[in-house]
């Protein structure tokens, strides 16, 4: 009797070994994933320090945080190039996909407008929503139209029967960005001319 609970406690502690083994190989093949690129790693944490061209990207799952070495920095995020470590910091805002620094987005998430580093569900007044990029472009508001020129052909006033007269208006000066979507600023339409020029030239 004594002899099969002995061989049954060897059994169950043999067991035991080869689950732990088997774990501990799962552990180091999990850990050396995550150190691909680490010059200091961690069991429990990931990579601590990245070789030098890469960057740490740190990000957290409940209370517990990770690091990870990358060639580029995920969407959300920006590479910032440091002396002693390369970081991937998160962009500010949770809309914005790409970001040039903490503060300043390059690229939103769908549904959001990019206009001046910004993103917005609907673009700011002044300013009109690009589908294909979605971007906001900045509009003119023109003044009003000037007076009717003199009706010409040529450069002269008379001598043709139909000739053209122009009209024009001016942008204010805060609205005429580069890029802004402006409404027509010249207007040309047909005029009739005298026929004969005074002195029968």
């Amino acid at each position: 009797m004594l002899w099969i609970i002995f061989m049954l406690l060897l059994f169950i502690s043999s067991m035991e070994m080869l689950t732990q083994n088997r774990w501990k190989k799962q552990v180091s093949a999990g850990l050396l994933e995550n150190c691909t690129g680490c010059v200091l790693c961690s069991e429990d944490n990931g990579c601590i320090t990245c070789h030098h061209r890469l960057f740490l990207l740190i990000w957290r799952d409940g209370i517990r945080q990770y690091g990870m070495c990358v060639h580029t920095c995920p969407p959300g995020y920006f590479g910032v190039r440091g002396l002693e470590v390369n970081r991937c910091t998160k962009c500010r805002s949770p809309s914005c996909e790409s970001c040039f620094s903490r503060d300043f987005c390059m690229k939103c998430k769908d549904k959001f407008y990019l206009h001046k580093g910004q993103c917005f569900r609907q673009c700011p007044p002044s300013t009109t929503a690009q589908p294909g990029t979605r971007e906001c472009q900045e509009t003119c508001e023109p003044g009003p139209w000037s007076e009717w020129s003199a009706c010409t052909h040529e450069g002269r006033t008379c001598g043709c029967k139909w000739g053209l007269e122009t009209r024009v208006r001016e942008v204010a000066g805060a609205a005429k960005e580069e890029g802004a979507v402006c409404p027509a600023l010249l207007e040309t339409r047909r005029c009739r001319m005298r026929k004969h020029c005074p002195g029968g030239e």
